[in-house]
């Protein structure tokens, strides 16, 4: 009765994840919506492939055209090109392979144990990437479907290309896809999962609130901002790839402008990010029983707790301002706001370090590694003009 109920909490949140997909799609553009669309373009497609070959040229291997058809529209233009042309390269090759093994043999049997080792040896190069699987699954069709001649060999091939030229055609020509909103959304959520775990440490270092547990929280926190900057390199490559031999980008590019955040800011966020490592990383061994390092007195990470907390301010203020802000003028105000209290409190706590007597060496090293790596934050979220020139 129990697997019986949670079978049916699984199937629950399924449906409601597809539920909340579904209102998001309908809502505005998202990766659901871009989903929808591709989704909706390769049906369509082979629809259209089918249209073409079944009904109108009524070919007897029409099913290859809305084959192809429905696999090259990919998430890219480029990318329906590439793949479209690996696909025809292992669908030939299967295709006058088994051709060949049953004018040598004259059994299927025999034609199939003869060639299928071949195919699948070939599905492996890596010049075909991950269409190299066509080749096998061409030649078995080509053996088993229809009685194999060199005119169905050659209608085969006919129909691969009708198919990979719809498919290539609807992808180019409807609604190409441009993957640049991947990029902003996914470096706005490095930059806010890199202010929320500042300011999850400072909140606990402040309040003297952590434990060897709530250190492995930050730890937690940290990882996924590793996972959240290796998705923002890969819509980084998704957007660079969309761009090209993109028909639809001239007419985009004459109506609303899509802002593409520099890359210069991926570098800016991958080195906060690989900061913030280092300090959960330092917490975690202070906060570990079983190793030696020395925790500095509490006072100390108090102060230090509320150093990460300007920081985590700069943090939001500069995340702001990775997409043109509606008021650019007061985002950057909040910005030096930020930053001016993040040099007045670093200041303070190095010449508090500087002058601590009596505290031991191991002590020091922890606390100046600590200031060391949120230092290299500060001059991270630093702007190039920062610190602002003042009148004497």
């Amino acid at each position: 009765m129990g697997h019986v109920i949670e079978q049916l909490y699984v199937v629950r949140a399924g449906t409601r994840g597809i539920a909340d997909a579904v209102v998001r799609a309908w809502r505005g553009p998202g990766r659901e919506r871009d989903l929808l669309v591709q989704s909706l373009k390769a049906a369509a497609a082979a629809t259209l492939a089918w249209a073409v070959s079944g009904w109108w040229l009524r070919d007897p291997v029409a099913l290859m055209a809305p084959w192809v058809a429905v696999v090259l529209v990919q998430a890219t233009v480029y990318r329906s090109l590439f793949k479209g042309l690996q696909q025809l390269v292992a669908i030939a090759a299967g295709t006058l392979l088994a051709a060949a093994a049953q004018a040598l043999t004259g059994n299927t049997l025999a034609s199939l144990a003869l060639v299928l080792p071949l195919v699948m040896l070939l599905s492996n190069w890596p010049r075909l990437g991950d269409q190299g699987i066509y080749g096998p699954t061409t030649a078995l069709f080509t053996l088993t479907s229809v009685p194999v001649s060199g005119l169905t060999v050659s209608h085969r091939l006919l129909q691969a290309v009708l198919g990979a030229a719809i498919g290539i055609a609807v992808n180019a020509l409807v609604l190409p896809p441009v993957h640049l909103r991947d990029v902003r959304e996914n470096l706005g959520g490095l930059a806010h999962g890199a202010r929320e775990a500042l300011a999850r440490m400072a909140e606990g270092l402040v309040h003297e609130d952590w434990s060897e547990e709530t250190a492995a929280d930050w730890r937690r926190l940290s990882d996924r901002l590793q996972q959240r900057l290796e998705s923002l390199r890969s819509a980084r490559l998704w957007s660079h790839e969309s761009l090209r031999l993109n028909p639809g980008l001239p007419r985009r590019s004459r109506g609303k402008p899509l802002p593409l955040p520099a890359e210069s800011e991926d570098q800016r966020w991958g080195a906060i990010v690989a900061q913030i490592g280092g300090v959960t990383t330092t917490m975690t061994d202070i906060a570990d029983e079983h190793r030696t390092v020395p925790a500095p007195d509490q006072q100390a990470l108090g102060e230090y707790g509320r150093l990460l907390c300007d920081l985590a301010a700069a943090c939001g203020a500069r995340a702001d301002l990775i997409c043109p802000p509606s008021a650019p003028g007061e985002t950057r105000a909040r910005l030096d706001e930020a930053l001016d209290s993040v040099e007045r409190r670093h200041g303070a706590l190095h010449k508090e370090l500087g002058d601590a007597r009596g505290v031991s060496t191991a002590t020091t090293a922890v606390l100046g590694t600590l200031l060391i790596q949120a230092q290299n934050i500060w001059h991270h979220l630093a702007p190039d003009t920062w610190p602002r020139v003042t009148d004497p």
